[in-house]
């Protein structure tokens, strides 16, 4: 399995165990350069969102992968956490509608978890 679709894996499993709300997997790799997957979720509030972050960056650690950089944490009302391969997006459910991600990436292919297992 090559080692984003590892990385996505192991960070949508954390963001299940945390109950993130309308989890979206969002493979970019044929239009952008930026990375291969954005992982988009919502928290129903501030706890929630910054639970997901720190169980999806205690996970990616155990497995040795170190974010570059995670942005927006102490308002919580978008966490970026940029792990180069991958990009997790993290948002008050009132921030996700705003920005509408989804829409601005439609040229991606959206995939599910079992996208995401071994080849």
């Amino acid at each position: 399995m090559n080692q984003s679709k590892q990385m996505a894996r192991i960070a949508v499993k954390a963001l299940e165990e945390k109950k993130a709300l309308d989890l979206k997997i969002i493979d970019i790799s044929d239009v952008s350069v930026v990375a291969d997957y954005f992982i988009i979720v919502s928290g129903s509030n501030r706890n929630q969102v910054q639970a997901l972050a720190d169980n999806a960056e205690e996970m990616l650690g155990k497995e040795g992968f170190e974010p570059k950089q995670i942005e927006g944490y102490r308002f919580a009302n978008w966490i970026l956490m940029d792990y180069r391969d991958i990009i997790i997006h993290i948002f008050s459910e009132e921030d996700r509608l705003f920005y509408d991600l989804e829409r601005i990436w439609r040229d991606g292919k959206t995939l599910s978890l079992e996208d995401l297992q071994e080849d």
